[in-house]
């Protein structure tokens, strides 16, 4: 044995005292490494709850760190006997630390402390839109949504956030207190459809695919106004009616899961295309631009001139 610590020394000129210090930490760190695996596999064998093997996962790793971590310092530093020695080490190591660092840490902090997200929360942060799946102390990681693809869904990206920046930017939690949203889908008619039929035709639609309003999500309100300044007086589909300049407005605004929004918009739509076609007074409308003659209508081109001075209007005459 002593043949081996002297052929080291030699060859690394690494001094038997280190060398018995770096032995240690080895073996330290094997049998950390042990124990969690034992009793990570001791705990699965009980719960098949992916969310809690996930946690239990986590916080294993974070146990497993420190421990190491107070071990480590304390085969190498002989002074490192007291809890004052350990916080003058760690203050002396975050004032070395960069500060975008110091900055992810406390960031995880707050996400731990004031949970403003959660394992599988969808939310948006500055312009990053996603599913929360993973937190860490320095970053947390989104399943992105969006971006190119339409409706809010997945476009299979992974993107890693920096904690730090929960901190300088807007958070918004599709699901916190609430685990509904509201949708609307704008559908323009022409102004010589009928639009009270029309409107009629919506809401009916609407109501049949609308997320149905059960006791359970009226006391998800009432559970969320305890925390939050949340109030909806109406929970049933709406269709708002609006004058634009090509047609008439008919908006449909009904509740929705998140992560439905996208299937129950088809559905709608499909029926809103079945139900129209069955009725020829309603129209769709779209951008158009309408040509009438003057002289077959018994008007005179002055008087043509005189109305588009006087009302601003697009239409070509002839």
């Amino acid at each position: 044995m002593q043949d081996i610590i002297n052929f080291i020394h030699e060859t690394t000129g690494i001094d038997p005292a280190n060398q018995l210090k770096i032995l240690k930490s080895i073996i330290a760190i094997v049998i950390i490494i042990v124990i969690r695996a034992i009793i990570l596999k001791i705990i699965f064998r009980r719960t098949i709850d992916v969310k809690k093997r996930y946690f239990l996962g986590k916080i294993s790793i974070y146990i497993a760190s420190i421990v190491g971590t107070l071990i480590i310092l304390r085969i190498w530093f002989k002074g490192f006997g007291s809890i004052g020695t350990f916080l003058g080490l760690l203050s002396a190591g975050l004032a070395i630390a960069s500060r975008d660092i110091i900055m992810d840490f406390f960031g995880w902090i707050f996400i731990i402390v004031k949970r403003p997200f959660k394992l599988g929360d969808r939310i948006q942060i500055g312009e990053l839109r996603g599913d929360v799946i993973d937190t860490n102390i320095l970053q947390f990681t989104l399943l992105e949504i969006g971006n190119w693809v339409d409706a809010e869904q997945s476009t299979g990206r992974v993107v890693y956030v920096p904690n730090s920046m929960v901190f300088n930017n807007p958070i918004a939690n599709y699901v916190a207190g609430f685990e509904y949203i509201w949708n609307e889908i704008p559908v323009l008619i022409t102004f010589e459809s009928n639009w009270k039929k029309a409107k009629e035709i919506l809401t009916e639609i609407a109501q049949r695919y609308a997320e149905k309003i059960t006791e359970h999500v009226r006391k998800q309100i009432i559970e969320a106004s305890k925390k939050y300044m949340i109030f909806y007086s109406k929970l049933t589909p709406i269709v708002y009616t609006k004058v634009e300049s090509s047609g008439i407005l008919l908006t449909i605004r009904y509740l929705c899961k998140p992560k439905n929004r996208r299937n129950t918009e088809q559905a709608i739509w499909e029926n809103i295309l079945e139900e129209f076609a069955r009725h020829k007074d309603i129209d769709f409308a779209y951008q158009t631009i309408r040509y009438y003659n003057n002289l077959l209508e018994g008007k005179s081109n002055k008087q043509n001139v005189e109305k588009k001075l006087d009302t601003g209007g697009e239409e070509n005459g002839i």
